[in-house]
């Protein structure tokens, strides 16, 4: 496998897995897990504002981000909107870059001032990876309430997404 069918493959299961964690987030109690919605919240938005704010670094414009997380909590079906709409922007970079482009060094800053110098290709799999982290913390999240939290596994996606992987021939 390639190295932009992978990462094509991997943003698209970022999305099915960000889509199946709000939609188990939304059936949460707003009054009775209040405290641990709003964590679950705060967490998937620092997750939104990194993602941003690669996105800019990957197109080297700025960003307004001066921390990894805003000052004020969005509301669930705000933060879903944005969310979504990041992963779709994704998918659309990913499926458009040349291998070049991809092993292209990036100059950046990170919001306290340091600077930084990844690959297109590795800035890509940090944000797959702390994603990934972070939708994990969530899922603690929901297995303290005896949750079950949606399976946010890379092979759980690509047998949902095409099941005739199960079959043997």
């Amino acid at each position: 496998m390639s190295t932009p069918k992978l990462l094509k493959s991997l943003f698209q299961y970022k999305a099915w897995a960000n889509e199946n964690l709000f939609f188990t987030l939304k059936t949460l109690d707003e009054t009775t897990h209040q405290a641990e919605r709003h964590a679950a919240i705060r967490i998937l938005n620092h997750i939104y504002v990194v993602d941003r704010i690669f996105a800019a670094n990957l197109q080297g414009i700025s960003h307004e981000h001066t921390a990894t997380n805003t000052p004020e909590t969005p509301t669930i079906d705000s933060l879903h909107a944005s969310v979504r709409e990041t992963d779709r922007w994704y998918l659309e970079y990913v499926a458009a870059l040349s291998p070049q482009e991809l092993s292209e060094d990036i100059d950046f800053s990170f919001v306290d001032g340091d600077p930084g110098r990844m690959s297109r290709e590795e800035i890509l799999a940090h944000i797959v990876t702390h994603g990934g982290h972070h939708r994990g913390a969530v899922g603690r999240i929901l297995a303290q309430l005896s949750i079950s939290s949606p399976r946010d596994i890379y092979s759980g996606f690509l047998h949902a997404s095409e099941p005739a992987r199960r079959n043997r021939t």
